[in-house]
């Protein structure tokens, strides 16, 4: 008996095995084919800072948690308000008193926008972009360094992720050096590939980790060895005893090298451009 014609002649058009590799997203979302995605996120934005002739960055990390000053100082009121109707509410009065602190930090936002505009001022022109400042594109202090680049029309990068949370890039990145990252690892690598200086401000566990992997890769000569600069000493020499870890022989006395504290715009920038004078970096 003679086979039956299936859906007339068209059946193949909805058949998942009949799609195009590269448009099959079931496909590419499989876990064998994770390699192919990491070097597609690799690639692409490696591509995209080609063409508009990215040279160098200065690379921002911080807290998304430091907002600007009026923002805090809104919380805080919000908070004090709340108080009021519940005065011995043990929640709010915790509550209350880490906004104070976070209000106490937004000068922070303020010097990373100041020392991008900084950087951006003298750094960039129309024949290509070196130092250019790039960020992970989200909120609070890398809000603060976009913003800067910003006010001086100058370009500057974000290399946001997709996270459980969702995390929207911030306004002040140049919209064709916005990007998006599925790994951790690729954007760490793209935060460093061109990178020439790196400028840690006050941040938690996400600053902390790419903090310490910059660390890890210099002190391994992984990657070249960049000015490294903490803002904020105070913040920075309450969180991390790096002097206990030379003293327990966790690492070398030369490895306190690597970075230098700072706290303002002018004096990060000063230093970096010190670095990038000498041929051995800082004496």
């Amino acid at each position: 008996m003679a086979g039956k014609k299936k859906n007339n002649g068209s059946w193949w058009k909805n058949a998942p095995s009949y799609r195009l590799a590269f448009e099959d997203n079931d496909f590419l979302m499989l876990d064998e084919l994770r390699p192919v995605r990491l070097q597609l996120e690799l690639t692409k934005t490696d591509l995209v800072l080609q063409e508009h002739n990215i040279r160098s960055t200065i690379v921002v990390f911080g807290g998304t948690r430091i907002p600007e000053q009026k923002d805090c100082k809104k919380r805080v009121h919000e908070l004090e308000a709340a108080l009021k109707e519940k005065p011995r509410d043990p929640e709010l009065l915790k509550k209350l008193s880490i906004a104070e602190r976070v209000r106490a930090k937004s000068g922070y936002y303020d010097e990373a926008r100041r020392f991008a505009a900084l950087v951006s001022s003298e750094s960039q022109n129309s024949h290509g972009a070196d130092y250019v400042v790039v960020t992970g594109g989200g909120p609070g202090i890398m809000e603060a360094a976009n913003r800067g680049a910003h006010d001086r029309k100058a370009k500057s990068i974000g290399l946001n992720i997709t996270l459980p949370m969702e995390q929207q890039p911030n306004d002040y990145i140049t919209p064709e050096l916005c990007m998006q990252f599925r790994y951790f690892a690729v954007r760490k690598m793209h935060f460093l590939m061109r990178a020439r200086a790196l400028v840690a401000f006050p941040g938690g566990f996400g600053t902390l980790d790419e903090l310490f992997e910059a660390l890890t890769l210099v002190q391994t000569d992984k990657t070249r060895r960049i000015p490294i600069i903490l803002f904020g000493k105070d913040y920075w020499t309450q969180l991390i005893n790096f002097d206990f870890l030379v003293a327990e022989g966790t690492i070398d006395p030369d490895d306190l090298d690597f970075f230098r504290y700072a706290d303002t715009a002018e004096e990060a920038w000063q230093m970096i451009r010190e670095y990038n004078r000498e041929p051995h970096g800082w004496k």
